[in-house]
């Protein structure tokens, strides 16, 4: 069975570390290789690149992240639970 809470925030925070990773690409590299037309889209609010804007494509990740552990970990146990192997 997995825990919901260490899942969560497992998920949130390598989403987190990965906005910060593809930021810095954006800042080390050409434009043509910037990961911003992926991330306004995907982030509501988010636009290249201010302060408040990283602050808020930080904490949509996370929260992001944390969501889809939510929605996983109930689905997995349950679906565990029912056909998972007991050994």
């Amino acid at each position: 069975m997995l825990n919901l809470k260490v899942v969560s925030l497992s998920l949130g925070s390598m989403l987190a570390i990965s906005f910060v990773v593809c930021v810095g690409w954006g800042l080390i590299m050409p434009e043509s290789l910037h990961m911003h037309g992926f991330l306004e889209p995907v982030l509501p609010g988010f636009n290249w690149l201010s302060g408040w804007s990283f602050v808020l494509g930080l904490v949509e990740s996370f929260l992001f992240g944390a969501y889809f552990g939510v929605i996983y970990v109930p689905v997995y146990n349950a679906l565990n639970r029912r056909w998972g192997s007991d050994g």
